[in-house]
């Protein structure tokens, strides 16, 4: 077992820009600190702690040494008078290059159907998997072609929601920070002319293109077995009968949402695969308008696979409804945008249930001059508001996150990411520096400055994360796991048998286990790196 125990001192182990701020947060009094030259072994900073915190989430008080002065690029660690060490860290002009890059290529590894060959692959390499037909649930004679897109987690199972917000999160950091993907040709597709992010997203396009319904334009919910496979079998081992769920209001409302996004966004590169992109969301609109009572989804009888239930919907429509009218003018989208957004669903949140904060940037970044000027400014105020209550929580906590003690749930990490990419959205629409010094607070804490001096990114970091839930990391018998992955994070409910048994009693931010058991803490998914790659590429760019 990797059991974590909280750390002295620590830091972002990826490192930090030679001209930003430089924090090391300290788990107790350690008086004085000096930051060390790897290479050389010699001291460039000699610093003192300031007054501590007392941080009730992780169970520390929390003292901070700011070694801004230390400017030359380079590899360093902190060390404390009485022999405490930090993990090594580098400085560099654009320090996230390479993390962004790897946040982005874990989603070629999550590929399914297609085998990931050495070149690209590396050592993860496995051959194709998931080729059947797939058996429609309330149509059992009804055979469909299931091949493609993205597994969703340590799993297998194929959901359109959250695929729907991976894809929305890519689409959003390529429109936000063109620059920070350029230059990355890391995929079989690369050609030099298309960027990398958008040809991974048409891989889970593609494949959502499937999992709408012909005839009604209605979507999916997912695709999966009936029973998640064993931990440590491969994909191409996994050959239970999959099955398409039935058509949720959900799943149709983020699917007209996210292709109409992705009209937009294939509109320069490929005119046929835009306007197909925008047939799609308009088909899916149909369906909603169609079925205004839709209910939420529950799982169907016989089918014990990852639910995604999703009781409201209101703010899937609210978003599809905002991103058919950017993307068109057409104003009956409009009308749709200004009477949803009248109804009671979180306007602000970035989560695969609670998607109207998609909406709500949709509308503000289609700009003042074709809004409705009230409604823009109540959203945009709205907005501010949020991102100034999270920009407050952040300084009162002693990691300087937004979480509170009750925030620490299952994919905790998720929370962390999507707050930092509101407060990204305050900065673009403020243009206020603060909002993304925070946010750059919430990436430094993912990759290691937080209570366990763990990087919850694998393959990231000199105490990265080693045994990720996830299916192919167990099964391909190499030790380091497939890199890139965000694992979920502390989750103080303690939702999986094994760390039930292993952290009774532990803080809220030290409720984490780096063990392949752990799924309620360990596991990996789509829609925690897609987060993570937004907020790298806004320090990347």
């Amino acid at each position: 077992m990797n059991e974590q125990h909280p750390r002295t001192i620590t830091v972002n182990q990826i490192g930090y820009s030679t001209t930003g701020g430089k924090l090391a947060l300290f788990s107790g009094e350690v008086p004085h600190y000096q930051v060390v030259d790897v290479k050389t072994g010699s001291i460039v900073f000699t610093g003192q702690t300031g007054d501590g915190i007392e941080d009730k989430p992780s169970g520390s008080r929390v003292y901070t040494g700011d070694f801004s002065a230390v400017t030359a690029a380079g590899r360093y660690r902190i060390e404390g008078a009485d022999g405490e060490v930090s993990a090594a860290f580098s400085i560099a002009d654009k320090p996230y290059q390479e993390l962004q890059h790897g946040l982005l290529k874990a989603f070629y590894y999550y590929r399914c159907g297609t085998e990931l060959g050495g070149e690209y692959a590396g050592p993860w390499g496995h051959r194709a998997c998931h080729q059947a037909e797939g058996t429609v649930y309330s149509q059992p004679e009804l055979k469909l072609d299931s091949c493609g897109g993205w597994h969703d987690a340590g799993d297998y199972g194929k959901y359109s929601g959250p695929g729907a917000k991976a894809v929305a999160d890519l689409l959003l950091a390529w429109e936000l920070y063109p620059a920070a993907f350029n230059g990355t040709f890391t995929l079989p597709e690369s050609d030099g002319v298309m960027p990398d992010v958008l040809l991974e997203c048409k891989v889970e396009l593609d494949w959502l293109f499937k999992m709408q319904e012909t005839g009604s334009g209605g979507v999916y919910h997912k695709l999966t077995t009936l029973n998640f496979p064993g931990l440590d079998v491969m994909p191409e081992d996994d050959t239970a009968e999959l099955y398409f769920a039935p058509v949720s209001a959900a799943a149709t409302g983020d699917f007209a949402g996210v292709m109409a996004m992705a009209a937009r966004s294939y509109a320069p590169f490929d005119e046929a695969y835009a306007a197909r992109c925008l047939e799609a969301a308009r088909a899916a609109w149909n369906w909603l308008t169609a079925h205004p009572e839709a209910p939420g989804f529950t799982n169907p009888p016989g089918i014990t696979t990852g639910e995604y239930g999703d009781e409201e919907v209101n703010d899937e429509r609210f978003w599809a409804a905002a991103e058919l009218f950017r993307t068109t003018g057409d104003e009956q989208y409009h009308t749709a945008v200004k009477e949803l957004v009248q109804l009671s669903f979180p306007k602000y949140s970035l989560g695969w249930a609670d998607m109207g904060g998609y909406g709500t940037l949709a509308y503000l970044l289609n700009g003042e001059n074709s809004a409705e000027p009230s409604l823009y400014a109540m959203l945009k105020d709205g907005l501010l508001a949020e991102a100034g209550r999270l920009l407050r929580q952040s300084r009162q906590d002693g990691y300087r996150i937004s979480l509170l003690e009750e925030d620490y749930i299952w994919g905790s990490n998720m929370l962390v990411m999507n707050n930092a990419m509101l407060l990204l959205a305050a900065e673009h629409f403020s243009g206020e520096a603060a909002y993304a010094a925070c946010a750059l607070d919430h990436l430094h804490y993912l990759l290691g400055r937080n209570v366990l001096g763990i990087s919850y990114v694998t393959g990231f970091g000199e105490h990265a994360v080693m045994h990720p839930h996830h299916r192919p990391s167990v099964g391909d018998h190499v030790a380091e796991p497939v890199p890139g992955l965000v694992s979920g994070g502390p989750d103080r409910g303690l939702h999986d048998e094994y760390v039930l048994e292993h952290l009774q009693g532990k803080p809220a931010a030290q409720c984490f286990i780096d063990h392949e058991l752990s799924y309620s803490t360990n596991e990996v998914t789509i829609y925690w790196n897609s987060p993570a790659v937004f907020v790298a590429a806004r320090f990347n760019s």
